[in-house]
């Protein structure tokens, strides 16, 4: 059986009886981690960033102390070539500099303070030890967490970052973050995770989409990047084609105040061995609808929050 079939295999009950005790006695880590993708996931959206500045050591430290099931996070590569963790294609919104991230060296960046804009938005969370955060490479993260953590990570605006997908592999090989069932890739574009998968195929991949309503019929949504019809339209056939290559969708709930996917979307998805993560959640009441309408994990800035309702 391939790898991202196992899930659906599990989801639609093939494996039973003392034949399923046996399976999961003998079950290998990266088994063991799409297994558990069936349960509820709380993943820390760049760390616990409505905390502390997103995608620095510190929001990575606070979520990891309070024990999320995954840490997520945005690669990017440098001029030189170095994987680092931030999400904007420019560094002015979250540093004291300005331009787009991919022409600067790694050196160039390390100068930046990236923690002094979240005291100034947030008088109230404002701690003098996040001035002069740095922006992270992914090996610092590794280094600080290795195998105590896992790792969400998604690779950003890919046709800027070329070599990327490369690289990204090439540190989860070195520290061995496949084999031992710690990181999920994910993506917008599905060129993107498929080349991920050519360069490993036990890397498991979740597919982002993004449902808004479409220019032309505003009743009638469609998805980002067309890598599947809108919510409406998708069928089977439609989940089943994700599920070749991803173990997962991460979706939007929402667009200005409208809900684009329900609780049909995400049993449909399951039955067809897609878990679904629904991004960005902050608010406990979102949380508990997304919840209750069968949601497998979800983003957000604010773990503790999510924390207490599955606890």
């Amino acid at each position: 059986m391939q790898r991202h079939s196992l899930f659906a295999a599990m989801s639609l009950g093939l494996f039973a009886g003392a034949a399923t005790t046996t399976a999961l006695a003998e079950s290998t880590p990266l088994e063991e981690q799409l297994k558990e993708l069936e349960s509820f996931q709380v993943i820390a959206h760049r760390g616990a960033s409505g905390h502390a500045p997103e995608s620095t050591m510190a929001a990575y430290e606070l979520a990891h102390e309070w024990n999320v099931d995954y840490l997520e996070l945005d690669a990017q590569i440098t001029a030189d070539g170095e994987v680092v963790v931030f999400h904007d294609d420019a560094i002015d919104r979250t540093s004291d500099g300005e331009g787009k991230i991919n022409d600067y060296t790694m050196e160039e960046l390390k100068a930046l303070d990236t923690g002094s804009w979240f005291n100034e938005a947030n008088a109230d969370k404002a701690d003098a030890d996040f001035a002069g955060a740095q922006i992270l490479t992914l090996d610092e993260l590794f280094e600080r967490f290795g195998h105590d953590a896992r790792y969400y990570i998604e690779t950003k605006s890919p046709q800027l970052n070329p070599g990327l997908e490369e690289a990204l592999v090439k540190t989860l090989e070195e520290y061995d973050m496949v084999e031992s069932g710690r990181v999920l890739v994910q993506s917008f574009e599905q060129e993107s995770l498929l080349k991920v998968q050519e360069l490993n195929d036990d890397i498991p991949l979740i597919q982002l989409v993004w449902y808004y309503p479409s220019e032309e019929d505003e009743s009638r949504l469609v998805e980002w990047t067309g890598v599947t019809p809108g919510p409406a339209e998708i069928n089977d056939e439609d989940f089943q084609a994700v599920a070749e290559y991803a173990s997962g969708i991460g979706t939007n709930y929402i667009y200005e105040g409208q809900e684009v996917i329900d609780a049909d979307f995400i049993r449909q998805a399951n039955e067809n061995g897609l878990p679904v993560h629904v991004y960005t959640v902050n608010e406990t009441d979102e949380m508990e609808r997304l919840m209750e309408m069968g949601a497998n994990g979800l983003f957000t800035n604010y773990p503790d929050r999510l924390l207490k309702l599955v606890e």
